[in-house]
């Protein structure tokens, strides 16, 4: 009989001369996950509080015009490091001052290059986004942020190679609390766009001075020719890989934003932003610690495995009760809270794009692996399907049927993540059935009975708490049915890790 897969289950070693031992690169990403995620969980939900303060404070044009300016902005933004940075924490051997150097040269020197394209275009940009003054002053402000993002580069690869999340994480929650503070606030007193404006630049000058106090690293200039091409061997895939998903994403809002202007992306954006709120809670953290973990462990294909099979368990049991927890609560949701009911056109495109989100909280993972393992050229080829998919249906439907059918083409991009799966699975034996159908059995049995009893509730703040206690014990009781023991054997196993010195 095989045995139950836990999620954070035990095992082996490495070769004593890897610059960190298998056993240590499994703690410390069992330990990077739980701080990430556990230290993050009342950062996320203040994040997400205060967007829904800005979606109440502003209306769908002016948060149209936040997702367009920044995507233009976004979209430059991939081409400023040609994947050096992902090359220094994917690299075997120890990294050397001269790749460091080196890395920050040649950033910077295309950082300067893309925001002087980014300030010579926005006569265009203005123009062709019928973007006001404020509109402008965000896009000025963005740009901002890009270069200050830059300084930032090195000292966060240090402690990604590190697996030192917990570190990593300061910087980001400071971060984060500033921008969303000033954001709600200046929103809150009628400031409209310029709150983003002020609000991005206070957090890019606040986590650069945070991330140099917490891990010191003295820039410098270098331009070493062995360095950059033993780099750009890995880089340079893996920055097309990650210029295809830019491509795919902001670029199709830059493109939809013409098609259907600020207030129809206001209410798509609307609907990508809340469908994504599990992936931001729980598939970010996991994903920025399996890359460098699933680095080290790419010569164990046994041991990575289980690994990647437990990851996908874990994002996917989170994940999956998440969305089916948001689509149910979502109408109700509109109809009680005051003046959210201008939301009510997005409530379709929510829907839709969820089953992207869905897929995404998988195949998320199995990209990652792919990098991780050197795999660039595959993960390339399936960018470019996801890329063209997106490029031919969401446009064209976009056009044909509005914000629904833009909404519904990305639902049909993200079925075809079964295609990832399917290729994935070759390279590495993971376990389709442990990481991804036995949460979905446990969600669809949630969905199914939170639906029923929504239909019976009256439409008030009293149904949606019964809702989510009936909710949460329907897929804990389906889920201890299908995965057994190892639920609670992995609690005990994380808070044992996350304790240990």
């Amino acid at each position: 009989m095989k045995p139950r897969v836990s999620l954070l289950e035990e095992d082996s070693h490495l070769d004593p001369s890897s610059e960190i031992s298998l056993e240590t690169v499994k703690s410390r990403a069992v330990k990077g996950v739980i701080v990430l995620t556990g230290r993050t969980f009342l950062l996320q939900i203040f994040t997400f509080a205060a967007w829904f303060f800005l979606s109440v404070f502003l209306d769908a044009k002016e948060i149209g015009i936040f997702f367009i300016v920044s995507a233009v902005v976004n979209f430059l933004r991939y081409f400023s490091d040609i994947g050096l940075a992902a090359a220094l924490i994917q690299k075997k051997e120890k990294v050397e001052d001269t790749d460091l150097r080196t890395t920050f040269t040649v950033q910077q020197i295309l950082v300067l290059i893309l925001l002087a394209v980014l300030y010579l275009s926005t006569p265009f940009l203005q123009k062709y986004y019928s973007l006001s003054f404020d509109g402008m002053l965000l896009l000025y402000a963005l740009g901002l942020s890009f270069f200050i993002s830059s300084l930032k580069t090195i000292p966060s690869v240090l402690l990604e190679r590190d697996l030192n999340f917990g570190k990593l994480i300061i910087p980001e929650v400071l971060e984060n609390l500033v921008y969303n503070f000033t954001a709600v606030f200046l929103a809150w007193q009628g400031m409209g766009i310029r709150s983003f404006a002020y609000a991005v630049i206070l957090r890019g000058v606040v986590g650069l001075v945070a991330i140099y106090i917490i891990r010191p690293w003295k820039p410098g200039i270098a331009l070493s020719g062995t360095s950059l091409k033993r780099l750009l061997s890995f880089g340079v895939p893996y920055q097309i890989n990650t210029f295809l998903a830019t491509l795919k994403d902001d670029g199709m809002t830059v493109i939809l934003g013409a098609v259907l202007g600020p207030v129809g992306i206001g209410f798509l954006g609307w609907a990508q932003k809340w469908a994504q709120i599990p992936l931001r809670f729980f598939l970010d953290n996991v994903t920025r610690v399996t890359f460098p973990a699933f680095s080290r462990m790419q010569e164990n294909k046994e041991e990575l495995a289980r690994t990647v099979t437990r990851s996908i368990l874990f994002v996917c049991f989170l994940v999956f009760p998440s969305v089916v927890g948001l689509l149910v609560l979502a109408p109700v949701f509109v109809k009680i809270i005051p003046r959210y009911e201008k939301w009510e056109p997005a409530l379709i495109p929510l829907a839709l794009v969820s089953v992207n989100v869905v897929f995404a909280a998988a195949t998320t993972q199995l990209t990652n692996l792919l990098n991780a393992i050197g795999r660039i050229k595959t993960t390339f080829k399936l960018m470019i399907m996801w890329t063209a998919l997106t490029w031919i249906f969401v446009p064209v439907l976009a056009w044909k049927f509005g914000v629904n059918g833009a909404a519904l083409g990305y639902s049909f991009v993200g079925l075809s993540s079964v295609v990832a799966m399917y290729i994935v699975h070759k390279y590495v034996k993971y376990s389709i059935l442990d990481g991804i159908v036995k949460p979905g059995l446990s969600a669809l049995a949630m969905a199914g009975s939170m639906l029923l009893l929504r239909d019976i509730l009256p439409v008030n703040i009293y149904s949606v708490g019964i809702l989510v206690l009936v909710g949460i014990g329907v897929y804990g009781t389906v889920s201890f049915i299908i995965l057994g023991g190892s639920l609670v054997t992995d609690v005990k196993k994380s808070l044992t890790t996350l304790f240990q010195r």
